[in-house]
């Protein structure tokens, strides 16, 4: 795909980001409305989508190597965000969210929508597996754990003001992550189910009558989702710590998918394969991140700073990533 229609696609997302955020600007829609929509997402379109995918999908040893890809990149981008953290001397609440946001990314409710109008319905099924078993595996038995360290150290307990509305998942992991099963929480998250029903399914034919119903939500899923993430932003905060913010923008955006080109150069053949790798790895800051850092005490308006810049600037840096993969 050649920049234009690259450029076209993240442009189309943005502008339905666009819409959420003007729904809220004019008082139609509200952040908390947010809630049913993300409800629907994740009980409901994301298992469709996820399953109408992998379902009849060819799957192979490559989807691991997916996988992998994505763990060498949390891996080298938290050590690369831990040192800027050392170097810029930030507080504890604000180096703690720095190396989260930093070093994952929003592999689901971007990843998903872009890779599927990038890379079509195989790279969907590519996008879910460096999601499930990358980026959700190194928030719950990683992130977590360097969440809990950083708010330990700087002040404890959550922010006033509670955590804002995210999917379901990250109310339980909000309320509960003192004492969270990273194994349990992991199993029991919607879109895994569906994947384990869809792997565990794919020599059965699924009715035509099912199948409809589960196509027709699975098409829910790219306009809720960008709808969501618009009511959700907040573009006013993005003046808090210019430089630390802008360091983590680097990381995340253009650090992590440099490593993916170098990394998946390595262990992938498709390019195809390589391709989605970059582009997940080059997605912005996870919006789950606001709300493990708001349970753990962690500096949450730099967080969302953090979330809100590297969403809008990634409409720049991922047909950029794109053309340099090639």
């Amino acid at each position: 795909m050649d920049v234009t229609g690259l450029t076209e696609i993240v442009l189309t997302l943005l502008g339905l980001v666009a819409v959420g955020w003007l729904l809220k600007r004019f008082g139609v829609l509200s952040a908390e409305d947010s809630r049913p929509i993300h409800a629907v997402i994740v009980y409901a379109g994301l298992p469709a989508l996820v399953f109408r995918s992998v379902h009849g999908a060819e799957l192979s040893t490559e989807l691991a190597l997916v996988a992998a890809v994505a763990w060498v990149v949390f891996a080298l981008s938290a050590l690369l965000a831990w040192g800027a953290t050392r170097a810029l001397r930030l507080p504890p609440r604000v180096a703690g969210g720095f190396i989260i946001a930093a070093a994952l990314g929003n592999t689901g409710y971007i990843g998903y929508p872009v890779a599927q109008a990038l890379l079509g319905d195989a790279g969907l099924v590519r996008a879910i597996f460096y999601d499930v078993f990358g980026t959700v595996g190194a928030l719950l038995f990683v992130g977590l754990v360097i969440a809990q360290h950083y708010g330990r150290i700087g002040e404890s307990g959550s922010e006033a003001g509670g955590a804002p509305a995210l999917e379901p998942v990250a109310s339980r992991v909000s309320r509960h992550a003192g004492r969270v099963n990273p194994l349990r929480e992991a199993l029991t998250f919607p879109a895994v189910i569906a994947l384990g029903v869809a792997v565990l399914t794919r020599p059965l034919p699924v009715p035509e009558v099912v199948s409809s119903g589960i196509d027709a939500l699975a098409m829910l899923v790219v306009p809720l989702i960008m709808l969501s993430v618009g009511l959700t932003l907040e573009v006013r905060r993005m003046a808090h710590r210019p430089i630390a913010l802008g360091m983590l923008a680097v990381i995340r955006l253009l650090v992590a998918p440099l490593v993916a080109i170098v990394v998946g150069s390595l262990l992938l053949d498709d390019p195809a394969a390589l391709r989605l790798v970059v582009l997940e790895a080059g997605m912005p800051a996870m919006m789950l991140s606001i709300v493990v850092g708001a349970r753990f005490g962690l500096d949450r308006e730099f967080l969302t700073s953090a979330v809100v810049l590297t969403t809008v600037a990634s409409v720049a840096t991922i047909p950029l990533m794109q053309l340099i993969v090639g």
